[in-house]
């Protein structure tokens, strides 16, 4: 990897300023309760890592949307007392309605080795989101080393990743260099078979990582709501299902560049169909050409499921992205599940891209059996659309 990591520093008696990713969902019934706490553990390794090496850390990170203002409902409390409990140690929460002052300064000169306090939601300032220069001061002036360790941040440029990397030296965490190494190496020297799934509602959201991934891999499958436009693009009627129509020449153009490059692209052959996404809709599998006209396809079928298998089965590299149906309800989210099951199967080296099909790898429990799922939604899409992440960017070449 081309960017210090934080084995290429020396941390003892330093203060240690630690991007993280703690945007974690909370619980709608009870304020202050964390529904799923897997951001924080991803952390644990590079704090760990730090205290270790004799460093004072302050962590900071945002949470939610507060637009740039102060709300006791996106304070980051909560996440100071589950990380006290994951680190077994004092993590002390350093509140202020600003996130720098003078209170906060001298908390943070008088931390000793072993010490961790974490800042409150960076995101309370506006100057945040629009990278300003004022913000990523007063945040450099805490500590002595800037660490890199939120992907799922790495693709905004704002001042708590790349205002204060030009302020500090700078690397990245253990998290960050796991995501740029294993998701890199399957980019650009991948062992073939080379297979991408992709998924989610829309062409559109996919276009770029479509285009960047026909130059790499052997086969190409696609599900969710983003193969209607495919299919409807070939002259197959898809009654009410999701459709781009201003993307159905874009759709035709990318699957002919597929098989100009010897790229086989895969479309669904059944899907599972209802008038409604609902919990208790009346569903039916019906071949892609028989969806009836008041219908809407929620799900790839058991056939295209089978098939899809058969291709991670004998892949020896998989990138998955987007869900392969409308999966948070329990009628359409078969083949999701069969595209997890599958994958967690076979012995290649298999790539999750975040977001929803992280949470659907969680959810059925099988995330250990996966190489890697990736910890950043928006981050991982634009790494697979061989963009460069400004948070990565800018932090130091080695």
């Amino acid at each position: 990897m081309s960017k210090k990591s934080v084995g290429d520093f020396k941390f003892a008696n330093k203060r240690v300023i630690v991007r993280v990713d703690f945007n974690v969902p909370m619980s709608k019934v009870n304020k202050g309760e964390i529904s799923d706490d897997a951001r924080i553990r991803a952390a644990i390794p590079t704090i760990k890592y730090l205290l270790k090496e004799g460093a004072s850390v302050i962590l900071m990170s945002h949470l939610g949307r507060p637009k740039g203002e102060y709300n006791s409902d996106f304070t980051l409390e909560p996440v100071a007392l589950r990380l006290s409990e994951l680190l077994d140690c004092d993590v002390r929460f350093l509140a202020s309605k600003t996130v720098v002052d003078d209170d906060i300064r001298k908390a943070c000169e008088n931390l000793r080795p072993g010490e961790v306090v974490l800042l409150e939601n960076t995101r309370y300032r506006a100057e945040e989101e629009k990278n300003g220069e004022v913000f990523a001061k007063e945040l450099a002036s805490l500590a002595d080393i800037y660490v890199n360790d939120a992907f799922g941040t790495s693709h905004r440029a704002h001042a708590s990743n790349v205002g204060i990397s030009s302020l500090l030296p700078s690397c990245v965490g253990l998290l960050v260099e796991k995501e740029i190494e294993i998701m890199g190496k399957a980019l650009e020297n991948a062992e073939h078979p080379f297979v991408s799934i992709l998924g989610g509602a829309k062409v559109s959201d996919k276009i770029g990582v479509i285009q960047n991934l026909i130059e790499k891999v052997d086969t190409i499958l696609i599900g969710g709501g983003m193969a209607y436009t495919f299919l409807k693009a070939q002259g197959i009627e898809i009654g009410r299902s999701l459709l781009e129509e201003d993307k159905m020449e874009l759709a035709l153009e990318l699957m002919k560049k597929a098989e100009s490059q010897g790229v086989q692209l895969l479309l669904p052959v059944d899907v599972v169909i209802a008038k409604e996404i609902d919990a208790n809709a009346q569903t039916d599998i019906v071949d892609i050409h028989h969806i009836p006209e008041d219908m809407e396809a929620l799900d790839i079928g058991p056939k295209t499921r089978e098939i899809f298998a058969e291709k991670i089965r004998e892949a020896k590299t998989v990138v998955w992205n987007g869900p392969m149906g409308v999966f948070e309800v329990a009628p359409f989210a078969a083949g999701t599940n069969a595209i997890a099951e599958a994958l967690a199967q076979t012995n290649c080296i298999s790539i999750v891209g975040g977001g929803d099909s992280a949470l659907a790898v969680e959810k059925a429990g099988l995330k250990d059996k996966i190489t890697h799922v990736s910890t950043g939604g928006g981050a991982s899409l634009e790494f697979l659309e061989g963009k460069k992440l400004p948070g990565i960017e800018a932090i130091e070449d080695k």
